[in-house]
C-alpha cells in the first residue's frame, strides 16, 4: 500500500486525485493539506488524522513520512514541500509547476541528493515524460508542448482591452482553478510549462516548442532526429496524468472513453506572442537564468491577483511582469533563503508597478 500525502486537496487536481485514490486498492491517503479550506469533513470521510490548513507543509510531511507526495499547491507556496520531498528521497507527483520555475536549480540538486522519483502531473509534461521514457536522449531533436489558446485565441490587443475576470475564467476546454485559468488566457501558463520542461527533461530552451492546439487532444509531441514525431493523444481529462503519476510504473484502469478517431478534426497554429507576450517573456526569463524565472513567476502571481481583484486590466498583467523583470535583481539563488528574498523583492516591485 502506497501512503500518499495530498497537498492542495480541495483544488481541481486534489479533487480528481481523490477520485483516482478511491478507485485504487494500492493507494491510501495519510495526510491532507489545503491553503485555506477546512478539511475536517474530508479527513473524517477518509479516516485521515494528519491534516493541515495553511502554514509550513514540511511539518506535516515530517509527521506523515509518506511514500508519495502529490504537490498540487497553487503557486510559490508549494516550493518548500517540493524541496523537502526531493531532499528526503520521497517520490513526488508534481502538479506545482512553480516549484521548478522558481526553484529549478535548487530542486534538481535536491532531487540528485535524495534519489526519489520526480513524476510530472501537468498533462503536457506527463505526455513528454511518457514519450521520452527509455529513449536515448541522442535520438531526440526537440519537444512540442501544446496550448489550447484559452478563451481569447484569435483576438488582438484591441479586443482584449476591456476583458473582465469572468471572461478570462471561461476556459473552452479545461476546468481549472482561477489562477491557472487566467494564466491559460494570457499564455503565462504555457510560459511556466516551457521553463518547467527545461528543468524536467534537461532540454535547452530552443528545443522546447509551443504550438496552439485548440482541441486539446494532442498533449505533446517529441521530434526525433530522423524527422519522425511521436505524439501523446487523448481526451482532455486530468485524471489520466494524475493516475499515471500516482500509480507509476503501472497503469491503473480508468473510466475514460477511447478516442473516437473518426470524429476528430485537429488543428495547430503558432502562438501569437505579440498579443500574448507572457509566453515570450517566460522564454527570455529562462534563457537569462539566475532568479529571472522566479521573478517572472512572482510578478505574474501578483498581477493575476490584481486582475482578479479588479485592480489591473487584463493587458496590464503582461505589462507588470515585463516591468518587474526589467527592474529586478536576478542574481542566482545560492539557497532557499536567497530564493525567498528574491521572490519577496519581486512581489514588492510588482505591487508597486501594478498600482502605478
Amino acid at each position: 500500500m502506497t501512503r500518499l500525502a495530498l497537498l492542495g486537496a480541495t483544488g481541481s487536481i486534489g479533487r480528481q486525485a481523490l477520485e483516482v485514490v478511491a478507485a485504487s486498492r494500492d493507494l491510501e491517503v495519510c495526510a491532507l493539506a489545503s491553503g485555506s479550506t477546512d478539511l475536517t469533513a474530508l479527513a473524517d470521510e477518509l479516516g485521515v488524522d494528519l491534516v493541515q490548513v495553511g502554514g509550513d507543509l514540511t511539518e506535516l510531511l515530517e509527521a506523515a513520512q509518506p511514500d508519495l507526495v502529490l504537490n498540487a499547491v497553487v503557486g510559490f507556496a508549494g516550493i518548500e514541500a517540493t524541496l523537502w520531498t526531493l531532499e528526503n528521497g520521497v517520490d513526488l507527483a508534481l502538479a506545482n509547476k512553480e516549484s521548478l520555475v522558481a526553484a529549478g536549480e535548487l530542486a534538481l540538486a535536491a532531487h540528485a541528493r535524495g534519489g526519489g522519483r520526480l513524476l510530472p502531473v501537468d498533462s503536457e509534461h506527463s505526455a513528454v515524460f511518457q514519450l521520452l521514457e527509455r529513449r536515448p536522449r541522442a535520438e531526440v531533436a526537440s519537444v512540442v508542448l501544446t496550448a489550447s489558446g484559452g478563451p481569447f485565441r484569435g483576438s488582438n490587443r484591441d479586443d482584449l482591452a476591456d476583458v473582465t475576470p469572468a471572461q478570462a475564467l471561461a476556459h473552452p476546454t479545461w476546468s481549472m482553478g482561477p489562477k491557472i485559468t487566467v494564466d491559460s488566457a494570457t499564455l503565462a501558463n504555457k510560459g511556466l510549462e516551457l521553463i518547467e520542461a527545461h528543468y524536467l527533461f534537461d532540454l535547452p530552451y530552443d528545443d522546447v516548442e509551443i504550438v496552439v492546439h485548440p482541441q486539446s487532444i494532442v498533449h505533446a509531441l517529441v521530434r526525433l532526429r530522423d524527422g519522425a514525431a511521436l505524439a501523446h493523444v487523448g481526451y482532455p481529462d486530468m485524471r489520466v496524468p494524475i493516475s499515471y503519476a500516482l500509480t507509476y510504473p503501472e497503469r491503473a484502469p480508468l473510466d475514460v472513453p477511447p478516442l473516437d478517431l473518426a470524429s476528430l478534426t485537429l488543428s495547430f497554429e503558432a502562438p501569437d506572442v505579440q498579443t500574448f507576450p507572457l509566453l515570450q517573456l517566460a522564454r527570455e526569463a529562462g534563457q537569462s537564468g539566475g532568479t529571472a524565472p522566479c521573478v517572472y513567476n512572482a510578478a505574474n502571481e501578483v498581477a493575476v491577483s490584481a486582475f482578479l481583484d479588479g485592480r489591473l486590466s487584463f493587458l496590464g498583467v503582461a505589462d507588470v511582469v515585463a516591468a518587474t523583470l526589467a527592474a529586478a535583481d536576478t542574481a542566482p539563488a545560492r539557497d532557499l533563503d536567497d530564493l525567498l528574498t528574491a521572490d519577496a523583492a519581486a512581489r514588492r516591485l510588482a505591487e508597486r508597478v501594478a498600482v502605478a
